[in-house]
């Protein structure tokens, strides 16, 4: 069954919205950071204890030991991934609420020049 036309135009307003707001949920992200790898260490060496703790309950059977085998692979887990590193580039990110200057037409994100060629062929011009 086909979309009506005031169907088919909130459509294309939400598709428009979504890809605005993926694009401002990407620029505010902050996925410049260097691991830190003294959590990292910590964090799989806590994991190995946990595991080991873990085996010499269930070996053992004794619930209370495997529990807290358990809780300490689940700390070291909660350690590895928790404490970012320090920025990759030495500049901190800019902070979300800082305004953006705006980039030469040429110059835009990736998304955003698919986003315009898409835009472009949709309304029949040429690339």
């Amino acid at each position: 069954m086909p979309l009506s036309e005031h169907e088919q135009r909130l459509l294309e307003e939400m598709e428009r919205n979504l890809y605005k707001n993926e694009a401002d949920v990407m620029n505010t992200a902050d996925f410049r950071r260097a691991p830190n790898y003294t959590a990292i260490a910590v964090g799989v060496l806590m994991g190995l204890v946990g595991i080991v703790t873990m085996v010499v309950g269930v070996s053992l059977d004794i619930t209370l030991v495997g529990v807290l085998g358990f809780g300490i692979l689940f700390a070291g887990v909660m350690v590895a991934v928790a404490f970012p590193g320090a920025p990759s580039d030495g500049a901190e990110a800019p902070s979300p609420s800082a305004p953006r200057a705006k980039s030469p037409a040429g110059s835009g994100s990736f998304m955003d020049r698919l986003n315009d060629r898409w835009e472009r062929r949709e309304r029949g011009e040429g690339l």
